[in-house]
């Protein structure tokens, strides 16, 4: 259960660190041109950006706590956090009538969901 969680756990700091390093990088009206990125139109630059921070920040929180033991409590705590910005993602998709984005949005808030059930406890990573 430890290597799944390990390996999930990567895959969604990879996501969320390249999801986020584009929306800091790229300017917002470039974004939503891209397929799948036309929600960046209906949101302010600042925002864009703000949440482009978010998703490094909460990439670096999946994994740094737990390689350092340093407050390792704070990886599903960034897990909770990713699966709420994924929660609204999924809204908006949704409501944008993007099921196919909707979706893919559902099954990274199920992933971080699960890392964050399996993280918690006090044998969270024997």
């Amino acid at each position: 259960m430890n290597l799944a969680l390990w390996i999930i756990t990567g895959l969604l700091a990879a996501v969320f660190l390249f999801a986020g390093a584009n929306k800091l990088l790229i300017p917002r009206e470039k974004l939503a041109e891209a397929p799948g990125g036309g929600w960046a139109g209906d949101f302010g630059a600042g925002f864009v950006k703000a949440l482009g921070a978010v998703e490094i920040l909460g990439a670096i929180g999946l994994i740094l706590p737990a390689v350092l033991d340093v407050a390792p409590v704070l990886v599903p705590l960034a897990a909770i956090g990713l699966a709420m910005i994924m929660a609204g993602a999924a809204v908006v998709t949704f409501r944008r009538r993007e099921p196919g984005h909707a979706l893919l949005n559902l099954t990274y808030l199920a992933l971080a969901v699960f890392v964050a059930w399996g993280r918690f406890g006090p044998g969270s990573f024997g």
